[in-house]
């Protein structure tokens, strides 16, 4: 894990004010860096918040702990019932110090379009291109290599990395962070066959990505054929991720990395699905569902569901299934040797002493 090393120093109780956390040990103890639990050096904080790291609390080299209520280290701890949200305040505080600054303003290599509106402080980098009519935000960083298509809309405060593609008429909200990569508003995947031929369908509609949602490195988002498809407000996701056209994600959910979802699927609020999960098209997955990693999602998912496998099921019946399947080759295994018992019984009636007394 990497360690952020700050300008300044802090004392643990003033880090236990921040998070809103108690001091249990020194309050006095100087803490100049964050690092994970392994790697941690003396002066350094770290955190525990997955008892499977309960182990290392005798062995790190770290001066203090960020731990829950009831877990007992031998050194000073800030006591707090979310540690590892604490642990990203104090984290937050440490790289606010080492942050990367963008120059502001317009690079001389950069090409923007006279009928463009940028905001206040606004940084466009190296080889970007702001199309007609677009329009940027204040303090809004395009850091390099980014396209911003025509009559394109990015909010404030956005953070948009490298080699990011953000196709004509798609709206961005505030606070976005879009990573390196990332394609908005490309053609949705849609055809009319005639004959043995493929007829490419005009996708005309749009893409909407609300505020505060993140989307990692090289994912995309397709335009709707028609209408748009919308990525809801603080909705977080990751790495190599497909969202098909007409697609709604719904508010704070949570995609891990090569998941995809078809066309015109709806995915309600605070749902969370796995890596590499696949959902199908024109499918409804309820609020605060959770879909396990590799889940093949056929068929809608009620709120409040975890579902997992393929096809995906309800994970108590996956595991089941699993597990019988897993029984399966010994269970192949007793079948033929039965078929084998059987076999012999039958030919040695058939050959056996006769039934018949010849006395």
């Amino acid at each position: 894990m990497q360690k952020f090393l700050g300008a300044r120093s802090y004392r643990l109780y003033e880090l236990a004010e921040l998070v809103g956390g108690i001091v249990d040990g020194d309050g006095q103890t100087l803490i100049r860096g964050v690092a994970g639990i392994r790697e941690a050096e003396p002066g350094e904080i770290t955190f525990i918040a997955n008892p499977k790291y309960e182990e290392f609390l005798g062995v790190t080299r770290a001066s203090a702990v960020i731990t829950g209520r009831a877990l007992t280290a031998p050194k000073p701890v800030i006591r707090i019932d979310n540690p590892y949200y604490a642990y990203l305040q104090v984290l937050n505080l440490f790289a606010a110090d080492v942050a990367v600054r963008y120059p502001r303003g317009v690079h001389e290599s950069a090409v923007v379009d006279p009928s463009a509106n940028l905001g206040q402080n606004v940084a466009v980098g190296p080889l970007c291109h702001v199309g007609k009519n677009a329009r940027v935000g204040d303090n809004t960083t395009l850091v390099g290599g980014v396209f911003v298509g025509e009559a394109v809309e990015i909010g404030s405060d956005c953070l948009v990395y490298p080699h990011v593609t953000i196709r004509e008429g798609t709206v961005v909200g505030n606070r976005v962070i879009l990573q390196p990569g990332v394609v908005l508003g490309a053609d949705g995947f849609g055809y009319a066959k005639n004959g043995a031929t493929h007829h490419k369908v005009p996708q005309i509609g749009r893409v909407v990505i609300e505020d505060e949602v993140e989307l990692g490195a090289n994912s995309c988002v397709d335009r709707a054929t028609t209408g748009e498809t919308r990525v809801k407000r603080g909705t977080k996701i990751d790495n190599l991720i497909q969202i098909a056209h007409n697609v709604t994600v719904g508010e704070n959910c949570v995609i891990a990395a090569q998941a995809g979802i078809s066309g015109s699927t709806e995915v309600g609020n605070h749902v969370v699905i796995g890596g590499q999960a696949g959902v199908g098209g024109h499918i409804v997955i309820g609020d605060r569902a959770m879909v396990g990693a590799q889940a093949g999602v056929t068929k809608d998912v009620r709120p409040a569901t975890v579902v997992s496998g393929y096809p995906a099921r309800e994970h108590d019946v996956a595991k089941r299934l699993f597990a019988h399947t897993a029984m399966l080759p010994g269970l192949f295994k007793r079948v033929k040797e039965l078929e084998r018992r059987l076999r012999e019984l039958e030919e040695g009636g058939r050959h056996g002493p006769s039934a018949t007394n010849d006395r």
